[in-house]
Parts: structure tokens; sequence; C-alpha cells
């Protein structure tokens, strides 16, 4: 019997649930209130079409960018470039080490205002993003070393998305005496038109700068300085910083990522009702203040009987499309018992929110799914549930099967009642296990994104 998938976050922990033919995810917090079950006449549920993705391709950090003409592309560390007209199928347009696919001249000298701050060290650019300013079109990178902070934030330009990129001008610099990482700088503009980059990593955490929202100056630092911190650093995490905001919620999202890309890391957000902070967790935690703070997105996993785990989700961009929320990030894969390989892959996954506006995140690749109304009969079915582990705990989680009855009860193995569910309007649900009521979204989903054995759409869960 194939199953649903389920995934559970406490307060630093995910939940995803994944039932019959299908995949979820979910988060928790502890404080969230229960549900009553919603009430209606049965509505068949629409599955999407399960995509041919084609091949996977890799880019590292990866920054998706919408053109002009409708196409997407991710630029990510090392030259790495994809492209893609659905979000389904990518197309790999650089490689890593690829800088002469991007650059007018040899990369070095393109870039010697950094090397002149840096050293001659780095090998490649880190997490560039692209912005269009006018017709011009401009990759901002950041150029360091690994376990430095004497890193540099630059700006080349060009007339067409793919380059070729020249006249490198300064963003911001450190100089690794005890301020911020001048690294991985995204940009965003704020409801009222202004400008932001947030930039910034473990060594003295997240920072934001205003910049000049239009006029010869655009893009540029609205001011000196390195700007004001917003996610507390520390020897964790967080680092690869993106904001995006969302109307429905009024809440701007910064998500980061924190641990170690060879053991744990992991996706987080914060969230807050203006650009430049505070942003807070479900704990109502100032991340500012707090280390190893936020809510954890996903971790390392992988469900029971399925050959894959999945490690190192993260460092992700957000595109918002016809109304849906796109994460796309990278992983990595389990090896061995708790190892993590170096080969990654890019995937992109849809994000829902819950009944008190935090993101939850979806485990299957996006197929084009969308909320819809779901009643308790329908979404009854034997799920498999992850727990995942709590901050940046080491290891994987791997899940545990549990029916979900018509009843409101979640049924173990050994047909003892561990927990209870509900749901609340067309697609809200509610799960209450021990202490904890995690808050969750349903959709149907497509195949699953990892596991080929999966052949066929279902319903999924996603809660924090």
């Amino acid at each position: 019997m194939t199953k649903q998938r389920f995934t559970i976050l406490l307060p630093l922990l995910l939940i995803t649930i994944v039932g019959c033919q299908g995949g979820s995810g979910l988060n928790s917090s502890p404080d969230s209130n229960s549900v009553n079950s919603s009430i209606g006449e049965p509505t068949p549920i629409v599955l999407p079409s399960n995509p041919n993705y084609g091949p996977n391709v890799t880019a590292h950090d990866p920054s998706v960018f919408k053109d002009v003409d409708g196409a997407y592309y991710t630029f990510g560390s090392h030259f790495a470039v994809t492209k893609s007209t659905n979000l389904f199928q990518w197309e790999q347009i650089s490689r890593d080490g690829g800088a002469n696919n991007l650059y007018a001249r040899d990369w070095r000298v393109v870039l010697a205002d950094a090397f002149a701050h840096v050293g001659s060290g780095p090998g490649s650019t880190w997490a560039p993003a692209v912005h269009r300013f006018g017709e011009k079109y401009y990759m901002y990178y950041s150029l360091s070393t690994f376990g430095s902070s004497v890193s540099y934030i630059g700006r080349v330009e060009a007339d067409s998305v793919l380059g070729l990129y020249d006249n490198s001008v300064e963003i911001v610099k450190s100089d690794g005496r005890g301020g911020p990482n001048a690294i991985d700088p995204e940009l965003f503009f704020d409801t009222e038109g202004r400008l932001w980059m947030v930039y910034g990593s473990f060594f003295a955490g997240i920072y934001i700068k205003e910049m000049h929202a239009s006029g010869p100056d655009v893009g540029k630092p609205l001011e000196t300085g390195y700007g004001k911190l917003v996610w507390q650093g520390g020897n964790q995490g967080p680092e690869g910083p993106f904001v995006f905001y969302n109307p429905d919620t009024e809440y701007y999202y910064l998500m980061a990522s924190h641990g170690s890309l060879s053991s744990n890391y992991n996706m987080r957000v914060a969230r807050s009702a203006n650009p430049d902070g505070p942003y807070v967790d479900p704990r109502g935690f100032d991340v500012s203040n707090f280390r190893d703070s936020g809510l954890k997105l996903a971790g390392n996993y992988q469900f029971s009987g399925y050959a894959r785990g999945y490690a190192a989700l993260g460092h992700n961009s957000v595109l918002i499309e016809d109304g849906k929320y796109l994460v796309v990030y990278h992983t990595r894969y389990r090896q061995g018992a708790t190892g993590v390989t170096g080969n990654h892959n890019q995937f992109v996954n849809q994000l829902f929110f819950n009944k008190n506006d935090w993101p939850v995140l979806a485990p299957n690749r996006f197929a084009g799914e969308s909320v819809q109304h779901i009643n308790m009969e329908q979404a009854s079915k034997s799920y498999d549930v992850l727990i995942h582990t709590g901050g940046d705990s080491e290891g994987f989680a791997t899940s545990v099967e549990y029916q979900f009855t018509t009843n409101g009860n979640i049924v173990d193995f050994e047909q003892d009642v561990i927990g209870t569910w509900d749901i609340e309007g067309d697609h809200y649900v509610a799960i209450r296990i021990g202490l904890n009521t995690y808050e969750a979204s349903s959709f149907p989903n497509g195949t699953t994104t990892f596991n080929a054995r999966d052949s066929q759409s279902a319903l999924t869960v996603a809660m924090v």
C-alpha cells in the first residue's frame, strides 16, 4: 500500500506528512490553538499531472531571476547557471567553473577591484544574484575564501541576462576584524518602493542595507557602512539570506540557512511587518538577539523504505509566480549513516502558509499544485510521519507510519491512539501530538520529488 507523507517541526523542528500515493510537509508551533473540523459536501480533489522534469541540473546557492521574455534563470556559486521556461524542466547553461560563459574578459581581470581587497586565493565567485534596472542587467557577486571574513560584494553589468558582464564596482567589503562578512547578497523592493540588500554569514550575522531605488546610482548603497543587523550570527549560521513579501499576510519573510554543508545544513525563516525588521520566529524571539533562532523548514531526512536520503537543503531564493511562492534551493544527499555528499542538485518546491501565516514547505518538487477544499474523509489515510531533528542537530530524521482516521484520531502501528487531528476551513489542518499542536495547509501534490516508486499524484500536508 502506498502511503501519504508527513513532516513535523517542533519549535525548531519540521513535520512532513505524505499519504497514499504522494508527499507532504509540515512545521510546528507549540502554542497554537486547536481547530474544529470542516463542514461541507465532499468535492473531488483535482490532482496535478506529473511533469516530466527531465535531467537534474546543478546550481549551488541558486538565486532565481525571471527575465522580461518570461524565461527563468538561476545563478549559482562557481559560475553555474540554469534556465527554464516552465519551472519544471531546467537546462544547464553554465556548469561549475564556467566563468568564460559570463564575463566579457578574463573574470579575474573584470573583478580586479575585488581581488585587490581579498587577495588571489578565490577560485570563483559565490552566490551571485541578477537584477534588472531599466535596460541593464546587474549581477551582484561575492568574492572570499572559506573560513575568512575578508570579503567583497561587487556588481557587474551587461546588456542581457547571460552577459557578457563587465565593469565591476564595489557595493560593500569586510575586513575580517569583527564586522559582518560581505558575502551572499540579495536585493528586494519593499511595498513603498524602497530597495534593500541583505547579506552576510555566521561571522557576525545577516545585515540589511538600503540601496538607491532609482536614478544613476540605482542598486548602489544609499549610505556608507555595513547597515543594520537583522539576524544574529554564530558558529552554525546563518548565511544565504533572502527576503520576500506576502501581501495576504502583510509580512516580510527572511529566509536563511544554518549549519555545515557537510553535516547539518538546514533552511529557516523569520518574519517581520517591516522590511528591515525586527524579524521574529514563532516563539516571538527577535532573531537579531538570539542564536539558533528562526523556524526550521527543512533539514536532513530520509523516508523509511526509500533508497535515498536528502541533506543540506538550503541557500534558497523565492520566486512569486501567479500567486504561488516557489522555493529554489540546492540539496545534497545522504552518504552512509550520517555523511553528506559533495554532489548536489537544484530543485523547486512550493511554499504554502498556515492559518497563523507561517510558511510551510512542500517536500515534493513543484508540479503546479494549488490548495483546494478538503474534508476529513478525503484526508483520512495512512501517512509516513517525519519529525525533523531539532535546531542544528546532526544526523537524519526518518519516518514512522501513522493512520489518520475519519473520527480524528492518529493511530500508530500497534493501534494505540497517539494524537488527534482535524480540519478548519477549506484546507487548514491541525495535528495534536502530546503537548504540541501543528498548524498545516493541505494540498494535492505531484509525484514525490525524490522517490521513483511513487508514480501517482497524492494529498500532501505541510505544517509548522
